[in-house]
């Protein structure tokens, strides 16, 4: 699922983007101990938090305002054990450990008055289940001194993942194409050789998975597997590709936009796999998004048409308006394909498997195919 930049309001309010780019999973129930398990500052101004796998975190910035300087503070679940205090050193005047509410941990770091942050660029990031890493953006390195309580480097707690109920697929085994005839690598459509380009946006990668779902299914290894596939296909077609990234690196969204621009692509496909929640299992689909365009529009049609064709069951969430910044932005047909919920019943446990996804790639691949046929 798509991920916008962090916001950051003058007044206090949640660090936008934070829940979508945090792993999410299902909330630890009320009565639980706190979620928080160590967390540590470096000199380099680097917050890290071991937690148990199974939750959701928010964090928050709130200006310096009278005389007070700001403030970043993060929300778990579960109450901690106790409250303190303790004094931090440099621009870092205290980390405090509050409980605001009876199922509530929160983390707060307060700076000192002066102090200069830039919400805009921080981004609390899933590196791994049970870990999180938040970049304290505008702070100097060896401004604040090192900090912290537990291992942040321990061994993750004991997890068991909750196993979805498995939906069966057809007994035909044989997916058709949106024309009826049986999908395969094979039966794509042929075009000019050399004549278009294409770049296709596996989405997130490197320190920033997406979203996490049943199992520990990260987003960033569906799109990123199902990415290259339709790449490899494309240009079997005689499709040049252009790809904004091949392996688990992170590249910030206007880099991606800039090079779509300037490869003269006929199209335009950011890959993305979506999330709700791990209480809500039942919230399934695949939706696909474009800006404005009569031909963006057409491209995001042909595209949604295939990947229902290859998703029996799953419901069609269907073709929307978005703003999202990579096809907002690119002068070319653009689409942003949600391939189904990695938080879904039905969804994540196809998306987990290699036949799956390599019919989601067919898909795409025919999709893009078709709309360049038509052209």
């Amino acid at each position: 699922m798509p991920c916008p930049p962090l916001l950051g309001p003058l007044r206090s309010g949640l660090i936008g983007g934070v829940a979508s780019l945090a792993m999410l999973l299902s909330a630890l129930p009320a009565e639980a101990a706190s979620a928080l398990a160590a967390w540590r500052i470096s000199r380099e101004g680097v917050l890290e938090l071991r937690t148990t796998p199974s939750i959701t975190l928010q964090a928050f910035y709130e200006a310096g305002q009278g005389g007070q300087g700001p403030r970043v503070w993060i929300d778990l679940p579960g109450a901690p054990q106790r409250t303190r205090s303790l004094r931090g050193s440099g621009a870092l005047r205290a980390v405090r450990i509050g409980k605001p509410d009876g199922d509530t941990t929160r983390l707060v770091l307060e700076f000192a008055p002066g102090t200069q942050l830039d919400p805009s660029a921080m981004r609390l990031v899933g590196t791994a289940r049970d870990r999180w890493r938040l970049e304290l953006s505008g702070l100097h390195s060896g401004s604040v001194g090192p900090a912290g309580e537990g291992d942040v480097e321990a061994a993750p707690v004991a997890w068991r993942p909750r196993r979805a109920p498995w939906r069966a697929e057809p007994s035909s085994g044989a997916f058709q194409g949106g024309d009826g005839t049986p999908l395969s690598a094979s039966s794509l459509p042929g075009l000019p050789r050399g004549r278009f380009t294409v770049v296709i946006d596996p989405g997130h990668g490197g320190p920033d998975p997406g979203a996490v779902g049943i199992g520990g299914l990260r987003e960033t290894d569906v799109v990123l597997d199902v990415s290259l596939q339709v790449a490899r296909l494309l240009q079997d077609r005689g499709v040049r590709v252009v790809l904004t990234r091949t392996s688990e690196v992170d590249v910030d969204l206007p880099p991606r936009v800039a090079l779509a621009n300037s490869s003269g692509a006929n199209a335009f496909v950011s890959i993305h796999a979506n999330a709700l929640n791990m209480g809500r299992p039942d919230v399934n689909g695949i939706e696909t998004f474009y800006f404005q365009s009569s031909f963006s529009r057409a491209l995001a049609s042909a595209l949604q048409s295939e990947m229902l064709n290859v998703s029996p069951g799953s419901p069609d969430r269907g073709v929307k308006p978005g703003r999202f910044f990579v096809i907002r932005r690119t002068i070319m047909p653009a689409a942003l394909v949600e391939t189904g919920f990695v938080t879904g019943d039905l969804d994540s446990p196809r998306l987990a498997t290699a036949s799956h996804r390599q019919q989601l790639a067919l898909a795409i691949a025919r999709g893009i195919l078709n709309f360049l046929g038509g052209s």
